[in-house]
């Protein structure tokens, strides 16, 4: 028999992980407006922490709690949590703004014509579609500084790779089903990979080491071999602080 499918009044869940963390889910699936709510509340309690509290990790639809058990327990921590929750705004969530170069010239981009004629697309097409909506920092996770970043256009969902790489180069967006990344460092990886930007994502001396946050919101903007060059390594600059749209 197929369970019924949560329902609002299903959320905040509240999850023990392990003696030290508690996992506070506050939505299902991948929606922006879940979440929103889970950028909010990690937000929160970065500027207003409750006693005991170590770190918070978001995720697409849940934040993780770490706490020190010498200073709090998971009762008086579930109730500071609910109550922090409770007085989270509804206004549209304010979010940094980045346009991050990226140059899809082949020897940058080498699934970009197999992802255009899988697409039924031109190269060009692939590009102009790609750099038309403004993507949404879910979370970050497998690299430090990795961004999961949604949505992409639907007529560029397509599945993984069936032959993953080993080596994918730093700073090569890829694609894959709804998301957009750039990886932070070289590594192994499975998606298509349709250009490459000069942005180091990942400075483990900065005072914030990863550029990108959850919340974040990224357009990205083609630029010419040539150009890629000038900006290797270049730190972009983020807008303002701003509504990131839908409400969120």
């Amino acid at each position: 028999m197929t369970e019924p499918a949560p329902s609002s009044a299903d959320w905040p869940r509240f999850l023990p992980s392990g003696d030290h963390a508690i996992t506070v889910e506050l939505g299902a699936g991948v929606d922006r407006a879940v979440s929103a709510r889970v950028v909010r509340l990690h937000r929160h309690l970065r500027n207003a922490p409750l006693d005991g509290v170590i770190e918070t990790l978001p995720s697409f639809r849940s934040l993780l709690v770490q706490f020190d058990p010498r200073r709090t327990d998971p009762a008086a921590l579930e109730e500071g949590l609910r109550a922090a929750i409770a007085g989270l705004t509804t206004e549209p969530l304010p979010s940094r703004r980045w346009t991050i170069p990226v140059c899809y010239a082949a020897e940058m981009a080498p699934d970009l014509a197999e992802l255009a004629a899988l697409c039924g697309m031109s190269e060009a097409q692939v590009v102009e579609c790609q750099c038309s909506v403004v993507y949404y920092v879910y979370m970050l996770g497998f690299l430090p500084g990795y961004g999961y970043l949604g949505d992409v256009p639907e007529p560029l969902r397509l599945p993984r790779r069936t032959d993953p790489r080993t080596r994918v180069p730093a700073g090569s967006l890829a694609i894959a089903t709804g998301f957009a990344s750039v990886y932070p460092f070289e590594s192994p990886g499975g998606w298509h990979v349709i250009g490459r930007s000069p942005v180091t994502f990942f400075d483990a001396v900065a005072a914030e080491p990863a550029l990108l946050a959850p919340g974040d919101a990224i357009r990205f903007e083609p630029i010419s071999a040539e150009r890629f060059d000038d900006l290797r390594g270049v730190k972009p600059a983020a807008a303002p602080a701003q509504s990131n749209g839908a409400g969120l």
